[in-house]
C-alpha cells in the first residue's frame, strides 16, 4: 500500500470523505465560443472544436483551475481531473490524438494547483484524482446490429490509449487513477492492465478507484452485469474504492450502492447525478434534495465517499458535505475468502 493510500483510508476511517461534483455543468454556465475554445494555439484547426471541453485544459486554464478550487472551497477533498476524453481514442473525434499525452499532464498540474491553494487556505489535505473516462468505444459489444461479432477497438488498443493517459496524469501529479464512468467492464479491466504494468515499469504505486454506471432502471452495465458481478470481475485490482457515478440519480442508485456495499470489502464511492435529466436534458434537482438523499446513504452506513455527477455545482457539493459531516462511515466488511465469478451475474462457488 502506498503511502497516499494509506493516508486517505486513515482519513475514510474517521469520516466520509466528499468528492467534486460535475465539471462539465461549470464549464457550460461560461458560454464559450468556438473561438474560446480554440485560442490562439488552435484557431486554424481544421476541424470544429467547440465541445471539446478537456481541450480548456490548454485554451482556458485559469478558468479549469477555477472551477477546481470552487470545488475545494465548497468541501471536496478530492476533485476529478478534466481529463475525461483525454484519450487518443476519444480525442480522434477532433483529431486531436497527439494531444492525449499533454492534456493528462496539464489536467493533473491545474487540479494539484487548486489543490495546494486550498490546502493553504485552511490546511486539509487535499487529493486529486486523475481521471480516465470509458472513451466512446466497447470492446465487448457491436456497434452495428448487422455483424454483432464486430468490434470498433481492442483490448490492446485501449490499453495502449489507458497507458498514454495514465502516465500523463502520474507526470503531472494525480495522487490517484480514477477509472470511471464504466459501462463497459472489459473497457476498465484494459485501463487497469494499462495501469498495472505502468507501476511495474515505474517501481511505485498510487491508490485507483474504479466507479461504473449502471446505464438505466435495469439495474445493470451497458454490458449487462450486475453491480456485484461488476465488483467480481474487478475486485483483483484491489482498488481504493468501488462505486457507482452518472446516469441515475441518488434516489434510483440506491439500491445499487447497497448492494456493492454489501459484496465489497474495500471502500464504497458514490456521485449520482443531480436527479434524472428533464425533457431538455437540463438536470432540475435542487442542492438541498440532493443533500438530503446522499446524507441518507450515510445514515445508513452504505458509504465512505460521495461527491456529484452531471448537473452538479459547489452548492450541491456543499450540501452534500454538510449533510455528511459527522456521520460515521460506513464500515468494510470482512469477506470471507471464496471462489467468485462474473458473468452477467455473479457466482459464488459454496461447499453445497
Amino acid at each position: 500500500m502506498s503511502d497516499t493510500e494509506a493516508k486517505i483510508r486513515k482519513l475514510a476511517a474517521e469520516r466520509i470523505l466528499v468528492l467534486d461534483g460535475a465539471m462539465g455543468t461549470m464549464i457550460q454556465r461560461h458560454k464559450f465560443s468556438e473561438e474560446d475554445f480554440r485560442a490562439e494555439r488552435f484557431a486554424d484547426w481544421k476541424r470544429d472544436l467547440k465541445g471539446n471541453n478537456d481541450l480548456l485544459i490548454l485554451t482556458q486554464p485559469d478558468v479549469i483551475r477555477d472551477i477546481h478550487l470552487q470545488y475545494f472551497r465548497a468541501g471536496a477533498d478530492i476533485v476529478e481531473t478534466n481529463t475525461f476524453s483525454s484519450t487518443t481514442i476519444a480525442q480522434a473525434d477532433y483529431g486531436m490524438e497527439e494531444l492525449a499525452y499533454e492534456l493528462n499532464v496539464e489536467g493533473a498540474r491545474l487540479a494539484r494547483q487548486a489543490a495546494d491553494i486550498a490546502e493553504k487556505e485552511d490546511g486539509r489535505p487535499r487529493f486529486v484524482a486523475g481521471t480516465l473516462g470509458p472513451t466512446n468505444r466497447t470492446a465487448s459489444i457491436s456497434p452495428d446490429v448487422n455483424n454483432p461479432g464486430f468490434r470498433a477497438v481492442t483490448f490492446d488498443q485501449l490499453a495502449e490509449a489507458y497507458g498514454e493517459a495514465a502516465r500523463g496524469l502520474l507526470d503531472g501529479g494525480a495522487d490517484i487513477l480514477l477509472v470511471e464512468t464504466i459501462f463497459d467492464t472489459l473497457n476498465a479491466k484494459a485501463a487497469i492492465f494499462a495501469i498495472e504494468e505502468i507501476f511495474a515499469d515505474r517501481g511505485v504505486r498510487v491508490p485507483v478507484m474504479i466507479s461504473g454506471t449502471i446505464t438505466d432502471l435495469s439495474g445493470r452495465t451497458l454490458s449487462g452485469q450486475t453491480p456485484a458481478a461488476f465488483w467480481n470481475a474487478l475486485n483483483h485490482a484491489r482498488p481504493l474504492s468501488i462505486g457507482l457515478n452518472c446516469a441515475l440519480g441518488a434516489k434510483e442508485m440506491r439500491g445499487h450502492i447497497a448492494e456493492l456495499s454489501r459484496v465489497a470489502d474495500t471502500l464504497i464511492c458514490a456521485y449520482p447525478n443531480a436527479g434524472l435529466p428533464n425533457e431538455f436534458g437540463l438536470y432540475d434537482e435542487s442542492p438541498e434534495a440532493m443533500g438530503e438523499l446522499v446524507g441518507e446513504f450515510a445514515s445508513s452506513g452504505l458509504v465512505n465517499i460521495v461527491g456529484g455527477c452531471c448537473g452538479t455545482t459547489p452548492a450541491h457539493i456543499a450540501a452534500i458535505a454538510e449533510a455528511v459531516k459527522g456521520k460515521a462511515p460506513r464500515k468494510i466488511p470482512e469477506i470471507p475468502p471464496k471462489m467468485r465469478l462474473s458473468g452477467l451475474e455473479p457466482f459464488e462457488l459454496t461447499a453445497a
